[in-house]
């Protein structure tokens, strides 16, 4: 039997009424008696009626959607992001479709088209690794506010809402000199990364005003900051007949990574080595030792983005802003630097 879509129309030739009295009757409009709002919403009810978002968002040039394009829904700090958008959104009366690009520029491009297709009113982006031409994202962002979180990037003229990469990796490094540690290497991503290139500055102003000198050898670039590349990285810095006295990595993943690799080795930590990771994850209380590591405090980066872009919404000027706004990161102190 073929399935019926209970309709604006079809309610009123029930009720005999026309559509735009069954229209007012279910919005409470004040000219509608409270005898037809009561009859029109009980049948609406009985006949399960779910209005259509798009054909209203039509008529009121707006739907209360929000479109969220994520590299990697699978990702914890992803996860612990989408969280704070759906709260947020929720909260201020929007809804929100998600979509996930796998990293995949191409597919990033349509999404973005396919969300427009959809009459989101605005769109949070956290970009794929490898966005490098910004010509496909510009269209979107002279069509709907437009917010990048997470992975951003300053050549798109839009805000942008991320973690105080730079400070939080500085206090990281700066913890390790602190604890006496001198040769400090860091696993990072290689060029186009902002996130990286922002961590990696916090790890080159420590070195710099605590008087260490960067030894290039040490600063290990790789394509994916992964617990396979934490370990193998792990291993290409123990072949060296200097070793460092800490490694410092850019995500948590791949800080696990070394951990695994020096228990391997039965090289103690942090007396031998020291580890630092960024994200604090899952993981980094599971790893033994425990990990010392960044909080990115992901749900206050999903609340904040929504709050910025609904503000971009509901504003009544077209202007587009174009600010970066950074949420502070904290530094957490475990096993992996300090025994009690």
């Amino acid at each position: 039997m073929k399935k019926e879509i209970i309709t604006l129309k079809k309610l009123a030739e029930i009720l005999n009424l026309s559509i735009s009295t069954v229209s007012r009757a279910l919005n409470d409009h004040p000219d509608i008696s409270e005898t037809t709002k009561e009859k029109v919403k009980k049948l609406a009810h009985t006949m399960h009626y779910i209005p259509n978002l798009f054909a209203k968002g039509f008529r009121k040039h707006r739907t209360n959607i929000i479109g969220v394009i994520v590299p990697n829904i699978t990702h914890y700090f992803t996860t612990t992001i989408v969280r704070g958008i759906l709260e947020e959104a929720s909260k201020r009366g929007y809804r929100v479709i998600i979509s996930e690009s796998n990293n995949d520029v191409k597919k990033q491009t349509e999404m973005l088209d396919t969300m427009i297709q959809f009459g989101v009113d605005g769109i949070l982006a956290s970009l794929t690794k490898m966005t490098r031409d910004i010509d496909k994202i510009l269209p979107t962002i002279n069509t709907v506010p437009f917010i990048l979180f997470d992975k951003v990037s300053t050549k798109i003229p839009c805000t942008q809402i991320t973690i105080n990469d730079e400070e939080a990796a500085f206090n990281a490094v700066e913890h390790l000199i602190n604890i006496g540690k001198k040769r400090i290497a860091i696993i990072k991503e290689r060029e186009f990364s902002y996130n990286s290139e922002k961590r990696y500055a916090g790890y080159l102003r420590a070195l710099k005003e605590h008087n260490i000198e960067v030894d290039e050898k040490i600063i290990i670039s790789v394509d994916d900051i992964s617990l396979h590349q934490g370990k193998s990285m792990t291993n290409l810095l123990l072949s060296f007949k200097k070793r460092p006295d800490a490694i410092f990595t850019i995500t948590d993943s791949a800080a696990i990574g070394v951990i695994k690799t020096l228990n391997k080795f039965n090289i103690k930590i942090p007396e031998d080595i020291a580890v630092v990771g960024f994200s604090n994850n899952i993981n980094s209380t599971i790893i033994e030792p425990k990990l010392t590591t960044i909080d990115q405090p992901g749900e206050t980066i999903g609340k904040t983005s929504v709050k910025y872009l609904i503000e971009e919404i509901e504003s009544v000027t077209d202007n587009i802003t174009n600010k970066m706004i950074e949420i502070k990161g904290n530094l957490i102190i475990r096993d992996s630097t300090f025994k009690a």
